[in-house]
């Protein structure tokens, strides 16, 4: 269990206790599905921390934690931290120095004194969260079904007229309608030379007929995310978006064809950017071409020139280069999919084919 492998990781440190404040590792090493609460990590036991709002919430999804209500503690979360970790005569507790803020950490240190050392921490529970367990293996599978059958009835949603704004509400209607939880983290729908903007925000912008359109989403299922990228054409597609978006399969394919346990991320994005060299797209193209996913839309490892990460088996990541040509548009397609020994598992079951609508 991740509580146990972080008690581990303290003793070996000499750390007393982890303050954990993330959503997302609060969640991974509990249970908890809900907000503002925080974990003191001991290395005998491991205290939620939370107030009377969520209280009987915690005490149903974390049984095997000891739940404190900090208002009965002290009058703020971080005096009644300070007091828990006295009380169990800590003289060390490690923090997310990537989470926690400047002013954050200010308040923190002043509550915890100078008996209590803040010692910052990065990416000691990320590191336990890279390898998938079978069970969340299992959730980000269904949360990608739950992506296809989406796509599949936003599909034809999509005709001239309609505005990106619209587009993108239905489609989150249709993920929850799918069997996604209510809480979408987000999604990009644009249409035109406005798909050529990396992380585009849905607009006000009326689809139009001859129109590429992108769409860059995915729901969570049980908090594991989807996230898959499809790029279609409203009518027939010109032989200029023809070529591009044959290019961009190109790179798709090579970039799959690179994945397996072992390889570097530097390899696999030099495989990316083959099909393209010598030709006029070439630097069309984006430096970060993949990520893994679970409990966060941008988890380790990174597909990237200037990562140094390493495929392992049951990581589970996404695979997305693009062409990208400032005003005129671009073509984006992304899959999810798992690592294994020999290659990869794709979890994305929506066609690669060029989509005329």
């Amino acid at each position: 269990m991740s509580i146990e492998r972080l008690a581990a990781h303290l003793e070996a440190e000499g750390l007393g206790g982890f303050v954990v404040q993330r959503p997302e590792n609060v969640r991974y090493l509990s249970g908890y599905t809900g907000e503002d609460s925080v974990l003191l990590v001991l290395r005998d036991r491991c205290l939620f921390v939370t107030d009377p709002r969520y209280t009987e919430q915690a005490t149903q999804e974390c049984p095997g934690l000891e739940i404190l209500n900090w208002r009965d503690e002290a009058a703020s979360l971080p005096a009644a931290l300070a007091s828990y970790a006295k009380k169990a005569g800590l003289s060390s507790v490690a923090f997310e120095a990537d989470y926690m803020t400047f002013r954050a950490h200010a308040i923190m240190a002043e509550a915890f004194g100078e008996s209590i050392r803040l010692v910052p921490s990065l990416g000691v529970i990320e590191e336990y969260r890279k390898i998938k367990r079978p069970d969340e293996i299992e959730k980000l599978r269904v949360s990608c079904g739950i992506a296809d059958r989406a796509l599949a009835r936003l599909l034809d949603d999509i005709r001239p007229g309609r505005t990106e704004k619209e587009l993108a509400a239905l489609l989150a209607l249709h993920l929850v309608e799918e069997g996604s939880d209510t809480k979408p983290y987000g999604g990009i729908l644009i249409s035109g030379p406005r798909t050529s903007l990396l992380h585009g925000i849905p607009s006000d912008r009326r689809i139009a007929k001859g129109d590429f359109v992108l769409v860059d989403f995915g729901g969570q299922y049980q908090g594991y995310l989807a996230d898959m990228t499809r790029t279609v054409v409203v009518g027939r597609a010109s032989e200029e978006q023809r070529e591009v978006y044959d290019y961009e399969c190109a790179m798709v394919e090579a970039t799959l064809a690179a994945i397996k346990a072992g390889a570097t991320s530097k390899e696999v994005f030099a495989a990316s950017t083959k099909p393209i060299e010598g030709t006029k797209y070439f630097g069309k193209h984006y430096s970060g071409i993949g990520h893994g996913i679970g409990l966060f839309v941008h988890e380790v490892p990174f597909l990237s020139p200037r990562s140094d990460d390493i495929l392992m088996e049951d990581m589970v990541m996404t695979v997305e280069p693009g062409i990208y040509i400032p005003d005129w548009g671009g073509v984006r397609i992304e899959d999810q999919i798992l690592v294994t020994k020999d290659g990869y598992v794709d979890f994305t079951t929506s066609t690669k084919d060029l989509v005329e609508l």
